[in-house]
């Protein structure tokens, strides 16, 4: 009998043969990630008695939550995580500014194929893109993890989604995952993992595949797997090298190594196939991120808001295309309507930079938007975007629940960049492909 990802991984991080689904394994993971919330976890790992991190050099810490620091309490909670961080000597500390961080640990090529990453976010999923297993655990266990080095882990079932074809222009990895959530249901993966497998993820750019397992989270999934190639194999071997000075090919050889596929005979909990070309423009109404229909059918809905940013669609690929929506093939911007706002927020400085270089910043400008500081911005209401009650607001995030940016009292539309930009123009939902012109075109390939 074969093995899944899933049960793969946490067989290597537990230093076991195998292991199947349902066991439960003692799990050192290679990254452990936290974020503005690690002043919290430090309390509590001090009431544990404990004094020193067991292995700082696996700990990844960035500020990017409350960016910058919109209270004094937020000013002082930053303060504090850099106390802990100089005194415990952890190498990888991001700062304000410098990003959200799935983003920027994948950035910095602190993730491999194989590896296992927890993490004090609930969307630490995202690191199935790079065919690691990541997992969200709670700020207890973060803390048991700086104490100890391992935690125990229960194996989880796996769901196998294979995706068949291509997607069509102006259709993104966010309708596939959308489409998927509203498949699934928002309990069906609960302590489940998902396997992405089959020819259409070659037809995805990697960015594109950042996105999948990062809305799997809303699933319920514990982690979600993307099987990674040569294309994820050159990217983080590029970062590699120039961060350490090592020869690029050597780097990518030891990347490599260490990838884990599922085999051919795998038991799965379901199997589920998706038709890439049958896709079009969907968007989440609230107040659930599986509240999924197609575009067409919400058309009209006045936007007071459109936000597009977080780990999840805020990519130089998402900024191209939100761009490429806002220009006119003859040059022109089209501008953000009336009584509508548009807020761009970069994944990072690094995406921030790449934007401007490319145009992209100032057709946002020019378009009446605003820009904000790479992090979560308005994600989970901290500020940089908190909708007024009554407002509505169509978003590139993961979710939509009530109050999640903020107000209890306003609603909130998931989608992709491209629907997001072509509503915060037309000032109503819309379908992009009813606001650029014939003969516009764009597409997530590889």
């Amino acid at each position: 009998m074969g093995y899944t990802f899933a049960e793969k991984a946490l067989a290597r991080a537990a230093g076991l043969p195998s292991a199947g689904a349902g066991q439960i394994v003692d799990a050192r993971p290679d990254v452990v990630l936290s974020h503005d919330n690690t002043a919290a976890i430090a309390r509590i790992f001090h009431d544990l008695g404990a004094g020193r991190v067991q292995h700082p050099e696996r700990l990844a810490i960035t500020l990017d939550h409350a960016v910058p620091a919109p209270t004094t309490q937020h000013a002082a909670n930053h303060a504090e995580v850099r106390r802990f961080v100089a005194e415990q000597g952890i190498p990888h500390f991001f700062e304000a500014g410098r990003g959200i961080c799935h983003q920027v640990i994948s950035e910095e090529a602190l993730v491999w194929p194989g590896q296992l990453i927890l993490g004090a976010d609930s969307h630490t999923t995202h690191f199935g893109w790079l065919g690691a297993f990541g997992a969200g655990v709670g700020r207890s266990e973060i803390a048991a993890l700086w104490a100890t080095g391992e935690l125990w882990l229960r194996v989880p079932e796996t769901i196998l989604v294979h995706l068949a074809g291509r997607l069509p222009p102006w259709v993104s990895a966010k309708d596939l995952s959308l489409w998927v959530l509203r498949r699934l249901g928002p309990e069906a993966g609960i302590y489940c993992a998902v396997e992405f497998a089959g020819p259409g993820i070659a037809c995805l750019s990697l960015e594109s595949r950042m996105v999948l397992p990062n809305m799997m989270a809303e699933a319920g999934v514990k982690n979600a797997y993307v099987p990674p190639d040569s294309a994820v194999y050159a990217w983080l071997a590029g970062r590699v090298a120039a961060r350490t000075g090592q020869p690029e090919g050597e780097c990518l050889d030891r990347i490599a190594a260490g990838a884990l596929f599922p085999d051919a005979d795998a038991t799965y909990l379901a199997r589920q196939t998706v038709e890439l070309g049958e896709l079009q423009p969907f968007v989440a109404a609230p107040h659930r991120p599986d509240n999924v229909v197609p575009v067409s059918a919400l058309a009209g809905i006045h936007v007071d808001q459109a936000f597009l940013g977080t780990c999840t669609n805020a990519r130089l690929e998402d900024l191209k295309i939100a761009a490429s929506v806002l220009r006119r093939p003859d040059g022109r911007v089209r501008h953000v309507a009336p009584g509508t706002r548009l807020l761009v927020i970069p994944a990072s400085s690094e995406v921030l930079r790449a934007a401007l270089a490319a145009g992209y910043i100032e057709t946002f400008l020019a378009a009446g938007g605003m820009i904000g500081t790479p992090g979560c911005g308005p994600c989970m209401g901290n500020h940089m975007g908190v909708p007024a009650p009554g407002e509505v607001t169509i978003s590139s995030a993961n979710r939509n629940f009530r109050g999640r940016m903020g107000t209890a009292e306003s609603e909130v539309y998931l989608a992709s960049p491209a629907v997001v930009t072509a509503s915060a123009v037309a000032g109503h939902i819309v379908d992009p492909r009813a606001v650029v012109e014939t003969g516009d075109d764009a597409e997530w390939g590889a």
